[in-house]
């Protein structure tokens, strides 16, 4: 590997941008995508570039589908889940999340929720929602639920995140809660494509009561949708139960 691209490499990962290094095993020639931008001699068309972003998505590191000679090593952030309220839901979600390889940031501004003896190995935001995420900028390897069932907290929050290229929305409430949502949001300029990206009643419909159980529902779809695969809903069965559990 050249130095150029080592460094450039090297400060795309310190950045947490999500980077490909494609390497061609015939001659050892290699082309780095990171922010965008490609460096390196080797050169790729149209199609091979499709599968280089293809494969950023996928997090999948080998060679290019159709190319066996050209093989993409990728380099991508960590996986975050951004959680806005400290509730009880978010308690059980929160190690489960860390079990599967997330980093998990709670927003709340409610410092008697948000404190650390009730969250003592995650970080915590104590702004409002809405400029959290804006901070936070949830890229395409970011997950957010929020879970206050206060739509003073939830709106701002889901305003800034259906602008961004997370890859899983979720929202607690049941279908009557979350119809008014649609409205409050189609209000603040949404439109239906963008509102139709939320996961509500959030969860996959496995029958959860308590907020453990909630919080596996959660982990569930959340990793259902990182992998692509399609909900599995039986003809006449909701796609999840109503829940309107608070805290």
């Amino acid at each position: 590997m050249k130095r150029e691209i080592l460094d450039r490499l090297q400060k795309a990962r310190a950045a947490k941008q999500p980077t490909a290094l494609v390497t061609d095993l015939t001659d050892g020639r290699q082309l780095l995508q990171a922010d965008g931008d490609n460096l390196g001699e080797l050169s790729l068309d149209a199609g091979q570039q499709a599968a280089v972003t293809a494969a950023i998505t996928a997090d999948r590191s080998g060679p290019l589908p159709e190319h066996p000679n050209l093989f993409v090593h990728v380099y991508n952030p960590p996986l975050r889940l951004l959680v806005v309220g400290a509730v009880h839901i978010s308690q059980a979600l929160v190690p489960m999340a860390q079990v599967a390889g997330y980093e998990v940031i709670i927003i709340d501004p409610r410092k008697a929720w948000a404190n650390a003896e009730r969250f003592p190995s995650v970080q915590l935001i104590d702004d409002w929602p809405d400029d959290a995420m804006t901070a936070l900028a949830p890229d395409h390897r970011s997950a957010v639920v929020v879970l206050t069932h206060d739509p003073k907290l939830d709106d701002p929050a889901l305003g800034v995140v259906l602008r961004s290229p997370a890859f899983y929305v979720g929202a607690l409430g049941s279908r009557k809660t979350h119809a008014k949502r649609i409205e409050r949001l189609r209000e603040q300029g949404l439109g239906d494509d963008e509102i139709s990206r939320i996961h509500a009643p959030i969860g996959l419909a496995i029958g959860a009561k308590s907020p453990a159980e909630i919080a596996i529902s959660i982990m569930a779809q959340i990793t259902q949708v990182l992998h692509g695969v399609p909900p599995l809903v039986k003809a006449g069965q909701p796609e999840a139960a109503p829940r309107e559990m608070v805290g």
